[in-house]
């Protein structure tokens, strides 16, 4: 019978590995079940699989074996136990779905018989005269199977082939033929029987059916428990009444199919049942004698079978996956992700070492030994084995060293697509933290331990609040997170693990470096290892890594020396020469370790262990042990030619290879010395010559190309897609007969049985939660890219059919239709198109978790195949701009990823400063959102919003977020953005040095001088800060400072030279030749104060020098100018004809530059240093601006004539140096920083417009203009921060992280560049500052804030004496209430028409549409105003004296009230003042004022507390007592009713008692971090916990939602507190949105549009639209014009009271 030699598993599933592929194997009798099977193809399987990835982030295979309709592609028996034994193996939940139907199916025909067996088979039918000719003609003896067997001629097993290739006629004579042969078979096993010589249950399996043979294979030769509840079988019994020919066949001998049949569904699987738990299903049909088993009838159970199969699969998954959740905790974050995933593939990899190589011994000897000093290198060629033996070697060390516990952390760099310095880095730290398991005190004393933040909020400070009558300084952004130190990640970074294991530290911030990586990996590797505890760190293919680059970074990231208690183990190929002098350079020379072998060898620090060429004996052996292991063996004479082909090429790789080839060989096969290939490359070919003829050149040429290309690898499921939706294979399946559907496919079975013989050179590992395949060794890609991928053409195909597969477009059961209909010969009815749907989202919708299964293997390879394949569009726009893309990146840890993909300079790109935004948005909120991923929408809308009419780009972006929150259904949107306060950055650059001077020029290039002499330079938005690039001669200068001017560089050198370079050109410094001084200076000039470039000319000056050189760049010539006293500052004519010098007498000299004469000169009155000169070719005035601010215009018409004095100024009150100047031609504004003030001086007539004091104790040192020239941004000493003040209101209104102190400012002609002290550089956008700076917001914190009944306008006070009104359309304040005193109350009437506010006592009446102020009264002594609901009267309440009723539009008395009322309030009806006096609740007439109701508690101690009146039910008050009784008051009738007793912990707070108007739902409290309401329809009371205290709520008068902000903490280890506005829905108490606000709120009001106003401690108002019952989203976020510009109309108020009361 056919050979159960089993297959060699290279790679047998790793128990620890969760699989992420559910594989159902389809068993079935082929001829019985066609109809079944393709009904559950179509109809059940796609929806299994949709439910597998929603549900719980799975894949779903179907392996189908007879899903062909062509017999000649089904596999044989060996085959289909290969595939069974994988599914039970490797499958997530259920692995067998077995279809017993009423036919048993007729047997196979055997293709390998044991010798004896059939010879003895043979001998009895000839015996009984039985003709064996057939068998004799068609099977052939084969001494190199194990045991020797008879095996079916090639011709006559099955084949892949294309039907086309085989005649009609000769399937018919194929078919023939097997039937005589399994007739002969039978017969001849009866014979033997019925003699005695072969027992009956060997002689059945010549009748056992392919249904049968898998069943019992699957199910009765298993492990123990590995089948449990894991199988499904369906049993089909059809009674019809027994034929003629089935009981003649019952009264022969032999077993016939419907015993056999019997059999097994009445004893074989029933006894299953209770043993192992399998689902069996048992239905019987009962049909008509006369017609059987109709077509109706077998449709009929086939839909009744694909409900059962379903329900069934389903419950089967779940509950398999949902034991699998609880048991295994997923790792969440990339850390742990990582360092999980190198453990699984060093575990895989260990299991490929089949030979015992001497060098193992070497590498123990190095790891046992005491005193280790330097690395260890295991050098190799190719396929030598250097990967293996390390993983090995691995796996080994915790039983060399059985007296410590050693700590062995082993990173294979080659294999990880993501590996960079940071990531190799951030992982080592990481490992190492986490397995050591202690709390580390860091360097500056800290003490921490590794949380679930992987930003330890300890460095989240507080803005510095600066005290001053002048400025106030805004609140950075609380998602941000502002670092004001030099070295703040060292008190940040969290070291070491905690015994929680997924967490991780702030080794994912996006902005960390390789330099704070490297600080931190040095300090945990030299505090943490101990000899009791070693360290042995294993890296693994750095020389295959592609980026020499970063190769040559992480060798330098490596500890040298190494440090005690450390072992380091490095492969390197012998060949990459480059990689070992880089690591020879690395280490110094030490002496080798007496420990170490002789054959070890040590070169330049590191100790080198060769590894050699395998012992070719040991050689012979794995591949005798590989052919046993498959059955196999070969002959003395081919062994012979096997070992001469091993002579040539002894390597474990060549032996697999050999394998494959001489397990194809028969004894009778006909080899010669040219039949093995030499060498693994040709090895390799002449595999994929075999593969090509077995299973198809096209087939086998596109699947070695993705799995060659995939970046990462690919998913079985992934490789089987992609061959299912190739034009060129589906026309094969085509021609060979398959179905012709709209869901044409490459049958899965074809992909099976390639997978099935590529397993042996492909690892299985774990990758971003899949199981993807990769090549065992790079050599295959080499080969295979050789072989099918030689063109550019060809490789950028494949990309883009990846990148197709994974945008979704054919991904996951998507059939893709035909290219050429008619090449195929079909016609449009044939192949029907189908709709597009996208079967590759980002995120899953996912069940079994609220947010979502992320689909990582799109997110990592898509972007990849989309620029391998030039899609540069499609991946910008598409992917890095996308929302879906953000979002799937942030929930699985790739946040860094992200950052650093957004940041890419690709010169193919586009929006460059588009990315610059979202990367640095991202980065600023990289704390808050690694722990609040879902929260991505909100912060990218609130962070978006104020800048869109800057990037007109990112509205696309803004439009998906709110598409999405459409989609979804509920949650909170953005109608009016709050104004931000701070503006991010579009780069940040972090560097380690401390700048002794920088300077930028006027295109945005800045160069910074350290103080050691070097030059860095910075070209521009998205690129680094680098250091300046010099020739031969130049490599050792030393800077001492750099000035600019117009596109040009000077710097000066230690050794006193000049260096001029045009930043335009290349990068080349051309060296100021000739004397820099007259010949009357003896001694060198000192350091140069700057230059002015002017017509290819530099006019240079020194400090405290009284001459000026001039070197021509087009001549390389030197002149110079004498003044008569230091030069102080210079500025030439747009001509170059003239000069100005100003001078430190105050003396402007004026100097024909041709000529090199003086022309003239002028002296300011009070002989101060000229700082500044401006001339004014269109006004012929030169203006001067002296040391201390004052400013003076000379007449300069005649140069040839004294300068005439126009006009002088002078600053009044302090008098200080000043410290820079900035100009804006545009709005003709000149800005003057002193350390005490800046003044703005208006240059059209130079007269003083305004001037800013600095913050008391704080002193300016460098300020600019905004380029639009609304506000003005200022450095402070001791200051992180760069401050913008509001021109217009002197208010300040932004500040700017730069992380460390500024030294300087510079504008270009986009950007505001802030480069700090310590080298770090900061780069934003003029235009989001002008828009950030200018966004509408009051000047004090919104204290009240009233809505109009339209929700269109909105008022809201601050405090101060103004009211403004918002327009919620325009998105600003466009009008303005003005007043004599502070506004107190604010009372907006019911019909909008009328405004009433209190300000200073006096009461004012405004008319809204008009803004006229009609009535002015004074005299009122309120406390309080009321409008009555009929819109009529005013009532003003005052606790001191009378309380009155007044006409709202006269201000004339109506009556008055003696009592006061507390907490007043008018009815509905506008009858009654309602109010609490001494524990009673009154009723005051508005007619008379008289108290004409009273409600007063029984007993003594009882008081009402709280009352509310009810809109919808005017005669009905709910009142609260001080015990906690809920009552309503009829107030017309006097009558009571109690309706609730509220418990003891509940108590009612009337400051925030609201409700409902139909009075069903109360806001009772929010205390104790919780939220009350009363539901008084339902009697109810219901509680909302929250995580922290609640600052503010409110109802809607409808009583459909409740808003509250609370202050809560992003997690447990965040040292503050944030504010996070949420909304509830009042009728089910579901959340239905939250959002974390970006500052402190002081106001909330909750509108019946359903939209949330959260007025702000800075000014400012953010406007909410609830999506769960109206989505209300407009861009009205989006400023249609700047706020500075539009018109606001104020309104004053009356000069004079115009009605006084008594």
């Amino acid at each position: 019978m056919c050979s159960r030699g089993k297959p060699v598993a290279q790679n047998p599933p790793d128990s620890t590995c969760r699989s992420s592929c559910v594989k159902l194997y389809l068993c079935s009798n082929p001829q019985d079940s066609v109809l079944e099977r393709k009904a559950l193809r179509e109809s059940v399987f796609p929806k299994l699989g949709e439910h597998c990835r929603k549900t719980w982030g799975l894949d779903l295979r179907v392996i189908d074996p007879f899903e062909s309709s062509d017999p000649c592609c089904w596999p044989d028996e060996c085959t289909r136990q290969q595939l069974i034994k994988e599914c039970r193996e490797s499958s997530a939940g259920p692995y067998l779905l077995a279809l017993v139907g009423h036919q048993y199916g007729s047997a196979s025909v055997p293709t390998q018989v044991d010798v004896p067996e059939y010879e003895l088979l043979l001998q009895q039918s000839q015996q009984a005269g039985v003709s064996t000719q057939v068998l004799e003609r068609f099977y052939q003896r084969d001494e190199n199977t194990i045991p020797p067997s008879y095996c079916l001629r090639p011709p006559h097993t099955h084949t892949c082939s294309p039907q086309s290739e085989i005649s009609k006629e000769e399937q018919n004579e194929m078919k023939a033929t097997e039937e005589e042969l399994k007739k002969v078979f039978q017969i001849g096993a009866s014979l033997c029987v019925h003699s005695g010589l072969l027992s009956p249950e060997k002689a059945v399996t010549y009748y056992r059916s392919a249904l049968d043979t898998d069943l019992r294979f699957a199910l009765d030769t298993r492990p123990d428990n590995d089948t449990t509840r894991r199988c499904l079988v369906y049993i089909h019994r059809v009674v019809a009444g027994e034929t003629e020919k089935e009981k003649e066949q019952a009264a022969t001998s032999a077993p016939t199919g419907g015993q056999l049949l019997s059999e097994l569904r009445d004893k074989f699987l029933p006894d299953l049942v209770t043993s192992c738990q399998h689902l069996v299903y048992a239905t019987t049909t009962q049909c008509d004698r006369r017609y059987g088993y109709t077509t109706a009838r077998r449709r009929s159970y086939a839909n009744s079978l694909g409900q059962q199969v379903y329900s069934d699969v389903v419950g089967l998954i779940d509950s398999v996956n949902r034991l699998d959740t609880v048991n295994r905790k997923l790792p969440v974050d990339a850390l742990t992700r990582g360092q999980a995933e190198q453990e699984e593939l060093c575990s895989s990899l260990s299991k490929l070492y089949d030979v015992i190589r001497p060098e193992e011994e070497e590498i123990r000897a190095y790891v046992t030994q005491s005193d280790r000093q330097c690395p260890l290198l295991v050098l190799g060629g190719p396929c030598t084995g250097k990967t293996v033996l390390l993983a090995h070697s691995a796996q080994q060390i915790k039983s060399w060293l059985p007296d410590s516990d050693p700590v062995v952390i082993t990173y294979f760099c080659n294999l990880d697509p993501l590996c960079s310095p940071c990531h190799l880095l951030s992982s080592l730290c990481y490992q190492i933290a986490n397995r050591y398991h202690g709390d580390l005190p860091l360097k500056n004393g800290h003490s921490f331990n590794v949380g679930t933040d992987p930003d330890n909020h300890s460095c989240i400070t507080d803005p510095k609040d600066y005290n001053s009558n002048d400025c106030t300084t805004c609140n950075l952004d609380s998602h941000h997170e502002p670092t004001t130190a030099d070295h703040v990640f060292d008190a940040n970074l969290n070291l070491c693990a905690t015994q929680c294991p997924h967490c991780y530290t702030g080794l994912l911030k996006p902005d960390i470096t390789v330099s704070d990586l490297k600080e931190h990996f040095s300090f945990l590797v030299s505090r943490l290892p101990s000899s009791k505890q070693p360290l042995i760190l294993n890296l693994d293919g750095l020389d295959q890594i592609e980026s020499n680059l970063v190769c040559s970074q992480i060798i330098e990231s490596l500890p040298s020396p190494v440090p005690p208690g450390i072992g380091l183990i490095l492969t390197v190929s012998s060949s990459r020469a480059q990689v070992l002098e880089a690591i020879k350079q690395h280490y110094a020379p030490s002496s080798p370790p007496h420990s170490v072998s002789a054959g070890s060898e040590r070169e330049m620090g590191c100790v080198c262990v060769q590894l050699g060429l395998v012992d070719r004996k040991e050689c012979g052996n794995l591949l005798a042990s590989l052919l046993r292991s498959s059955g196999r063996r070969v002959t003395s004479g081919q062994q012979a030619l096997v070992n001469q082909a091993m002579t040539s090429c002894c390597l474990t790789l060549y032996a697999r290879l050999l394998h494959v080839h001489t397990s194809l060989w028969h004894s009778d096969s006909d080899v010669t010395e040219s039949t093995l290939p030499s060498g693994i490359h040709a090895s390799i070919s002449a595999l994929l010559d075999h593969l090509e003829q077995k299973h198809g050149s096209s087939l086998v040429a596109r699947a070695v190309s993705y799995l060659t290309l995939s970046w990462t690898g690919l998913t079985e499921v992934e490789l089987a897609d992609f061959l299912s939706v190739n034009d060129e294979l589906l026309s094969v399946c085509v021609q060979r007969g398959e179905s012709r559907s709209f869901r044409m496919r490459v049958l899965q079975i074809d992909v099976e049985r390639l997978l099935l013989d590529l397993q042996r050179f492909l690892i299985r590992r774990t990758f971003v939660r899949s199981r993807v395949l990769l090549w065992v060794s790079r050599h295959f890609k080499l080969v295979v890219a050789k072989r099918y991928l030689g063109t550019q053409e060809a490789r950028r195909g494949i990309h883009s059919e990846l990148a197709d597969y994974f945008s979704g477009r054919w991904a996951r059961g998507n059939a893709k239709p035909l290219l050429s209909e008619q090449k195929l010969g079909l016609n449009a009815e044939t192949v029907r198109k189908k709709k597009y749907k996208d079967r590759q989202p980002f995120i899953f919708t996912c069940s079994s978790t609220r947010a979502g299964q992320v689909n990582l293997r799109k997110v990592i390879e898509l972007p990849y195949h989309l620029q391998q394949s030039g899609r540069w569009e499609e991946l910008e726009q598409g992917l890095l701009m996308s929302l879906g893309f953000h979002q799937a990146m942030v929930q699985g840890g790739l946040l860094k990823d992200l950052v650093n993909m957004l940041q890419s300079d690709k010169s193919q790109f586009q929006l460059l400063r588009e990315r610059q935004l979202l990367a640095e948005t991202l980065k600023s909120s990289a704390f808050f959102l690694q722990h609040v991923p879902l929260q991505l929408p909100t912060v990218m809308e609130t962070s978006l919003l104020p800048y869109l009419e800057v990037f007109p780009a990112l509205k696309g972006y803004v439009r998906e977020i709110r598409e999405k929150r459409r989609k979804r259904g509920h949650g909170l949107g953005l109608v009016l953005c709050p104004a931000p306060s701070s503006v991010p950055p579009i780069q940040h650059l972090k560097c380690d040095f401390s700048v002794a001077e920088a300077a930028g020029t006027a295109c945005g290039i800045v160069a910074e001088i350290a103080d050691n002499g070097a030059a860095w330079i910075w070209k521009g938005s998205g690129c680094d800060v680098e250091k300046m690039s010099l020739n031969c001669e130049q490599k050792d200068l030393k800077f001492a400072g750099v000035k600019s001017s117009g596109r040009f560089l000077l710097l000066s050198s230690q050794c006193n030279k000049v260096f001029l370079w045009d930043v335009t050109g290349p990068e080349k410094l051309q060296e100021v030749e000739g004397p820099l001084k007259p010949n009357s200076y003896q001694d060198a000039p000192n350091k140069i104060t700057g230059f002015v470039e002017c017509q290819r000319k530099i006019f240079m000056w020194w400090k405290d020098e009284r001459f000026v050189s001039v070197f021509d760049v087009s001549s390389q010539t030197l002149t110079h100018f004498q003044c008569q006293t230091s030069v102080t500052c210079l500025v030439c004519s747009s001509n170059g004809f003239y000069m100005y010098c100003g001078q430190e007498d105050g003396t402007v000299s004026i100097f024909d530059t041709d000529s090199c004469c003086l022309l003239s000169s002028c002296t300011n009155s009070n002989h101060g240093a000229v700082t500044w000169i401006i001339v004014s070719e269109e006004k012929r005035e030169v203006t001067c601006v002296d040391r201390t601010g004052n400013v003076t215009v000379w007449d300069v018409a005649t140069k040839t004539k004294p300068a005439r004095l126009v006009k002088e100024r002078f600053t009044d009150g302090e008098s200080s140096n000043v410290l820079n100047h900035d100009y804006s031609e545009g709005i003709k504004m000149c800005l003057v920083c002193q350390s005490h003030q800046v003044s703005l001086w208006d240059t059209c007539d130079w007269e003083l417009w305004d001037q800013f004091l600095a913050p008391q104790g704080r002193a300016f040192t460098q300020a600019v203009l905004s380029q639009g020239g609304h506000l003005f941004l200022a450095v402070l000493d001791t200051c992180s921060l760069v401050l913008a003040w509001k021109i217009s209101t002197g208010q300040c209104v932004l500040s700017l992280e730069a992380s460390q102190q500024p030294h300087a400012l510079f504008k270009s002609a986009s950007d505001l560049i802030c480069v700090a002290h310590g080298g770090c550089l900061t780069v934003w956008d003029s235009e989001m500052i002008d828009a950030a700076g200018t966004a509408p917001k009051t000047g004090c914190g919104v204290k009240e804030l009233v809505v109009e009944e339209t929700a269109e306008r909105f008022y809201t006070t601050d405090g101060s004496e103004t009211v403004w009104r918002w327009s919620l359309t325009a998105g600003f304040p466009h009008a303005n209430f003005l007043h004599d005193g502070p506004v107190e109350k604010l009372c907006l009437s019911p019909d909008n028409i009328h405004l009433v506010t209190l300000s200073a006592g006096e009461i004012y009446i405004w008319q809204t549409e008009t803004g006229q102020n009609i009535l002015r009264i004074s005299g009122s002594r309120a406390t309080d105003i009321l409008i009555t609901p009929n819109n009529n009267f005013g009532v003003s309440i005052s606790k001191q004296g009378l309380s009155h009723v007044w006409k709202l539009v006269h201000g004339s008395i109506v009556c008055s009230i003696h009592l006061h009322l507390s907490n007043a309030k008018v009815s509905p009806e506008s009858t009654f003042l309602i109010g609490c006096h001494q524990g009673d609740l009154l009723a005051a007439s508005l007619w008379s004022g008289s108290i004409c109701k009273r409600f007063s508690c029984a007993a003594s101690s009882e008081h009402v507390v709280a009352f509310h009146t009810l809109s919808e039910q005017p005669d009905f008050v709910v009142v609260m007592t001080a015990s906690g009784a809920v009552y309503t008051w009829k107030v017309a009738e006097e009558t009571l009713c109690k309706h609730f007793q509220l418990p003891c912990m509940i108590q009612c707070q009337p400051q925030n008692l609201q409700m409902s108007s139909d009075g069903r739902y109360t806001l009772l409290s929010t205390d104790n971090n919780t939220v009350n309401l009363l539901d008084l329809s339902q009697v109810r009371l219901r509680s909302f916990k929250v995580k922290g205290p609640v600052v503010k709520a409110s109802m809607d008068q409808f009583g459909r939602l409740t808003a509250y902000i609370s202050r809560e903490k992003i997690c447990d280890r965040d040292l503050h507190t944030r504010p996070v506005l949420t909304v509830i829905r009042l009728a089910d108490g579901e959340r239905v949105g939250t959002l974390w606000l970006s500052k402190n709120p002081l106001s909330l009001v909750v509108c019946k549009q359903q939209c949330v106003y959260v007025g702000f401690e800075d000014g400012s108002v953010g406007v909410y639209s609830v999506s769960d019952v109206r989505c209300r989203e407009k861009m009205t976020g989006v400023l249609k014009q700047c706020p500075c510009d539009s018109v606001s109309s104020t309104w004053l108020p009356l000069a004079t009271p115009n009605v006084k009361w008594p």
